[in-house]
């Protein structure tokens, strides 16, 4: 999928982020894990690289859909029955953010 070009405030988000991991791995196993940011609402819109979440690869779009994992990319509703909706665990990430600083 085509998008614009982050800028520096939603490029800073983006690495933020990353620094935690996966957070669905984070929540349920405690563990960090290398992970790429996650578009909710796609790249093109304004604003749309701050609508991001840490996902691994497995839990973003590895195809899964298992005991063991359920990938954001195919199975949204999967994934969100099982680990929380996408805007929950935004949330989540920016109050883990917020305590940082």
């Amino acid at each position: 999928m085509k998008g614009r070009s982050p800028n520096p405030e939603e490029k800073q988000w983006m690495d933020a982020i990353c620094q935690y991991g996966c957070i669905v791995c984070r929540n349920e196993m405690g563990l960090v894990t290398p992970c790429e940011p996650h578009h909710i609402e796609g790249k093109t819109k304004a604003g749309a690289h701050l609508l991001t979440i840490p996902l691994c690869w497995g839990h973003h779009r590895s195809g899964l859909n298992t005991t063991e994992c359920v990938s954001r990319h195919p199975y949204k509703t999967e994934f969100e029955k099982r680990y929380g909706k996408e805007m929950d665990l935004l949330e989540q990430m920016r109050e883990l953010e917020w305590q940082k600083e």
